[in-house]
C-alpha cells in the first residue's frame, strides 16, 4: 500500500511559472505577502537612509552636506516612501495577507487574483513615483501632503508623484474589500466573530477604514493633477478656490490613515503578548470593542490637524474633544496588554522585547498627542519639531515597532528557518537606543521653537540636534544588524519543522512549518477561544 503523498510547501511549490515568474504571478496569499514583504524592505532601506542624510544634514547649522532645494527633495521622498509605501500598506499587506485566511481557518482569500492585482497596483504606483525623481525638472518638494497651493504652483515634477500615489490607492482598496469578504464570508465552522483572534479583528476595522476614507484621498490628489493641468480653481484663491479645503480632504483621509497604520500593529502585539505571558489575554471582548472604535471615532478627528488655519471656536472645541474621546480605547488596550503580562509566565524571546518597546514608545506618542491636541498648547507648538517627534513616535515607533515584532514572531512560520536570536537582541536593543536618542530630543527642540521641514536652524538649536542626529546614526546601525540577520537566516538559518515553537494557541501554530500550499488538508472546526492557556 502506498503512502500518502505529504502536501508540499509553499516555497517548494513549482507552478506554471519558474524563477521569480513563480512569485510575480502566484495568487498564492502566502507568497502574496512575501512579495509586499521584500518590496517594502528595500523601500525601507531608502527611505530609513534618506532620513539619515538629512539627519546629517541637521548635525550643524548651515549648509552641511546639501543645499535647501535638495533637502526639500529628499524630505518629499522619503515622506512619500514612508507613508505611502511602507507605513499605510505595511502590515495589513504583508502579514494580513500571509496570516488571515491560516487564523480564520481558510485555504486562501476570497478573491486570489485580485490579492495579486493588489499587489501589481502597488508596485506599477512605486513606479511611477520613482519616475518623479528623474524626470522634468527636478524630484518633487512640496512634502508628502502635496499642500495647495504649492503642488500645484511649483516648477517641479509632482505630477507622476501625485499620481503614483493615486495609483497605490486602488491597491489599499481592493485589499480591504479582500479582507471585509474573507472575514465575512470565509472563517472556519465554528468560529463565530468572538472567537476570532484580535489580529484579524484589527485587520477587520482597518479594511473598513480603507475601503470608506481611501477614495477621498484620490479624488483630492485627482483635484491636485486637474489643478496642475487644467487650472480649474478648487484650491486657487486667484480663481475664487481655497487651499484651506485642500487641507480638510487630505486629513479627511490622513487621519483615519494613522488608523490603517496603528490597528494592526495593535492587533499584533494583541498575538504576541499572551503567547509569551502564557496567559489568556485580559479582556478579550474589550480590546475588541476599542478596536471598532477607534475605527469608527478616527474619521471624525482630521481637524486637529488645523487648529491653526482660523476655524470656528465650536469647530476648535468638537475637534479637540474628539480628539481626547480617540485615545480612551487605545488605553483600554495599553491596560489589557499590561494586565496580560501581570502574573503571567513571562517568556523573554526576541518579539516579545519588540512588543514591550512598542507599548513604551506608543505610550509616549499617545501622551504627547493628548499635548498637541489641547488648543493652548498646540498654538505654540503647531509645525515644530514637537510635531515631528509625536508623528515619529507613533507611526516609527508604533507601526515600526510592531512591524519588527511581527517579522521575528512569525519568522519561524513563514520560512521554516530559525534566525540567531543572540544576534536578533542585539539588533533590537541598538535599535531601541537610537530611537529614542534620535527622537526624544525633538520634543525639546520643538518646545523651544524650532520649526519643523527647515534644513538650517539657529545656533541654541545646535546641541538637541547634535544628540538627534547621533541617534539617527545608532539607529541605522541598529537596522543593518537586524536586517543582515533575517536575510542571512531566511537563507541559512537553522531548519525548523515544529508546529508551534512558540506555544501559541491560534491556528497559525497549528499548520505546517512552513504552511502547505493550501493551509489545512482539512478546514478544522473551531471549538474553543484562541487564546485559552487554561
Amino acid at each position: 500500500m502506498e503512502s500518502p503523498t505529504k502536501p508540499i510547501s509553499y516555497l517548494d511549490y513549482k507552478g506554471e511559472y519558474k524563477g521569480i515568474l513563480g512569485w510575480i504571478f502566484s495568487t498564492d496569499h502566502k507568497r502574496v505577502g512575501l512579495l509586499y514583504l521584500y518590496t517594502m524592505l528595500a523601500f525601507f532601506s531608502v527611505g530609513a537612509i534618506l532620513g539619515l542624510l538629512m539627519k546629517i544634514q541637521l548635525i550643524a547649522p548651515g549648509y552641511t552636506i546639501m543645499g535647501p532645494q535638495t533637502y526639500n527633495s529628499l524630505f518629499t521622498l522619503h515622506g512619500i516612501i514612508m507613508i505611502f509605501i511602507i507605513v499605510v500598506p505595511g502590515l495589513p499587506a504583508v502579514f494580513g495577507n500571509f496570516f488571515l485566511p491560516i487564523m480564520i481557518g481558510a485555504k486562501d482569500v476570497a478573491f486570489p487574483r485580485i490579492n495579486l492585482l493588489s499587489w501589481w497596483l502597488y508596485a506599477v504606483g512605486i513606479l511611477i513615483v520613482l519616475t518623479s525623481q528623474f524626470m522634468g525638472d527636478g524630484p518633487p518638494d512640496t512634502g508628502w501632503t502635496f499642500y495647495a497651493p504649492y503642488s500645484f504652483q511649483t516648477a517641479t515634477n509632482v505630477l507622476p508623484a501625485v499620481f503614483g500615489a493615486f495609483v497605490m490607492g486602488f491597491s489599499s482598496i481592493l485589499t480591504g474589500i479582500n479582507f471585509v469578504v474573507t472575514i465575512h464570508r470565509m472563517r472556519a465552522p465554528g468560529m463565530t466573530w468572538f472567537k476570532m483572534p484580535l489580529f484579524p479583528w484589527t485587520l477587520y476595522g482597518t479594511a473598513w477604514i480603507q475601503i470608506l476614507a481611501t477614495p477621498v484621498i484620490g479624488i483630492t490628489l485627482l483635484l491636485i493633477i486637474a489643478e496642475r493641468t487644467l487650472g480649474i480653481g478648487f484650491f486657487d484663491p486667484a480663481l475664487g478656490g481655497d487651499p484651506i479645503l485642500y487641507q480638510h480632504l487630505f486629513w479627511i483621509y490622513s487621519h483615519p490613515a494613522v488608523y490603517i497604520m496603528i490597528l494592526p500593529a495593535m492587533g499584533v502585539i494583541s498575538e504576541i503578548i499572551p503567547v509569551f505571558s502564557k496567559k489568556t489575554i485580559f479582556g478579550y471582548k474589550a480590546i475588541v470593542l476599542s478596536t471598532m472604535a477607534i475605527a469608527f471615532v478616527g474619521y471624525f478627528v482630521w481637524g486637529h490637524h488645523m487648529f491653526t488655519s482660523g476655524m470656528s471656536g465650536r469647530a476648535l472645541f468638537a475637534f479637540s474633544f474628539l480628539t481626547f474621546l480617540v485615545a480612551i480605547p487605545s488605553a483600554i488596550k495599553v491596560f489589557n496588554w499590561v494586565s496580560t503580562m501581570h502574573k503571567g509566565s513571562l517568556d523573554l524571546q526576541t518579539p516579545f522585547y519588540w512588543a514591550v518597546s512598542f507599548l513604551f514608545v506608543f505610550m509616549i506618542g499617545g501622551l504627547t498627542g493628548l499635548v498637541l491636541g489641547s488648543l493652548a498648547t498646540n498654538v505654540h507648538l503647531h509645525d515644530t519639531h514637537f510635531v515631528v517627534a509625536h508623528f515619529h513616535f507613533i507611526v516609527f515607533g508604533g507601526t515600526g515597532f510592531a512591524f519588527m515584532g511581527a517579522v521575528h514572531y512569525w519568522f519561524p512560520k513563514m520560512f521554516g528557518r530559525m534566525y540567531d536570536a543572540n544576534w536578533a537582541n542585539l539588533g533590537w536593543g541598538i535599535f531601541f537606543i537610537g530611537f529614542l536618542a534620535l527622537y526624544l530630543p525633538m520634543f525639546y527642540l520643538g518646545i523651544m521653537g524650532m520649526p519643523r521641514r527647515y534644513y538650517d536652524y539657529l545656533p541654541e538649536f545646535h546641541g538637541g540636534n547634535i544628540f538627534s542626529s547621533l541617534g539617527a546614526i545608532v539607529l541605522i546601525a541598529g537596522l543593518m544588524i537586524i536586517f543582515i540577520n533575517l536575510v542571512r537566516s531566511a537563507r541559512h538559518g537553522t531548519k525548523i519543522s515544529e508546529k508551534n515553537p512558540w506555544g501559541g494557541t491560534t491556528l497559525e501554530w497549528q499548520v505546517d512549518t512552513p504552511p502547505t500550499l493550501e493551509n489545512f488538508e482539512e478546514i478544522p472546526t473551531i471549538t474553543g477561544k484562541p487564546y485559552d492557556y487554561n
